[in-house]
C-alpha cells in the first residue's frame, strides 16, 4: 500500500474534534496511519492498546463518528477520503471489498453507509482539485482501481419479496423489500453465487439461534444478508442463549 499518510485541518482542528480527549484524538491519528489505502483497519483494538489508549477512546471516536464501524470489527475512517489522495500508480485496493461496497461518499467527501460508492477519487494526483470528485464509475470487482461497470445480477421484485416475506414470517419482522440498502444485499449474495434457498437457510439458522435472546435485534437484512453470509450459511443450527451482559459490536462491549 502507499505508505504517505496526510492529515486534513479540516478534521483535526474543528471543536467537535479538539474537545475530545488527547488519548482518543492520538488514537485517531494513530488509526490513520495505520489504514490501508481505503482508510480500512483490521486491527483497531491492537493498535489501540499499541498506543495506550482505552475502549473508551475507540467507542468515543465511533459515536464521534470519526471512524465507522463494522459487526465484525472492522473499521473505517469516515473521513479517509477528505485526509489523503493516493496516486493511481500507488494505489492498492483494501482487502475488505465488501465493506467497502457498503459505503457511499457523501458531497463533502466523507464515508457515509449506504448505497454503493460512485467516485473517482483514486487518480493522478497531479489532475485533482483540492476537493473530492464524484463520478459515474463504481467499484470495479477485479480490479485494484476504479472502473466502470455494469455488471449487477438482475433480480426481479418477486425474488426480493420471497426473502423478505420469509424473514419476516419467521422472525417476526416488518421488513420491506423495496429498500434499496436490502435490494443491494441481497443482488451482492447472488453475485457471489449464493441462490434463494441460501437466504432461506441463514434465516432459518440464525432465527433459530437468536430468537428470544439480545441479539435478535441483529435479525435483520443488514446483518443476515452481509459479509457474514457464508458463515452463517455454514454453521449448525444452535439453540439460542440469553445474553446477560451489555451491547456489544463484534466483540466491542458498550
Amino acid at each position: 500500500m502507499a505508505q504517505r499518510r496526510m492529515l486534513s485541518k479540516q478534521i483535526t482542528e474543528t471543536d467537535i474534534f479538539m474537545d475530545m480527549p488527547l488519548s482518543a484524538q492520538a488514537l485517531y491519528l494513530h488509526l490513520i496511519m495505520n489504514a490501508d489505502d481505503d482508510g480500512f483497519i483490521g486491527n483497531a483494538r491492537t493498535i489501540l492498546r499499541m498506543v495506550g489508549a482505552s475502549n473508551d477512546d475507540l467507542k468515543l471516536l465511533i459515536a464521534k463518528q470519526f471512524i465507522l464501524y463494522f459487526d465484525d470489527g472492522i473499521t473505517v475512517v469516515k473521513d479517509w477520503r477528505i485526509h489523503n489522495y493516493i496516486q493511481k500508480d500507488r494505489y492498492h485496493r483494501t482487502m475488505y471489498k465488501e465493506h467497502l461496497e457498503e459505503l457511499e461518499v457523501n458531497d463533502n467527501g466523507a464515508y457515509i453507509k449506504g448505497k454503493p460508492m460512485y467516485t473517482d477519487c483514486i487518480q493522478d494526483v497531479s489532475k485533482m482539485d483540492t476537493q473530492v470528485r464524484l463520478g459515474k464509475v463504481r467499484l470495479g470487482k477485479d480490479s485494484n482501481i476504479y472502473s466502470s461497470s455494469n455488471d449487477e445480477p438482475h433480480i426481479d421484485l418477486k425474488t426480493f419479496k420471497e426473502i423478505i416475506s420469509y424473514l419476516n414470517e419467521k422472525a417476526g419482522t416488518k421488513y420491506r423489500a423495496s429498500g434499496s440498502k436490502t435490494q443491494r444485499l441481497i443482488k451482492a449474495r447472488f453475485n457471489d453465487g449464493f441462490n434463494d434457498e441460501d437466504f432461506k437457510k441463514v434465516i432459518d439458522i440464525k432465527v433459530a439461534e437468536w430468537s428470544g435472546t439480545d441479539m435478535a435485534k441483529y435479525l435483520r437484512p443488514e446483518t443476515l444478508f452481509g459479509t457474514k453470509f457464508e458463515s452463517y450459511l455454514n454453521q449448525e443450527v444452535k439453540k439460542n442463549k440469553t445474553n446477560k451482559g451489555g451491547d456489544s459490536y463484534g466483540g466491542l462491549e458498550f
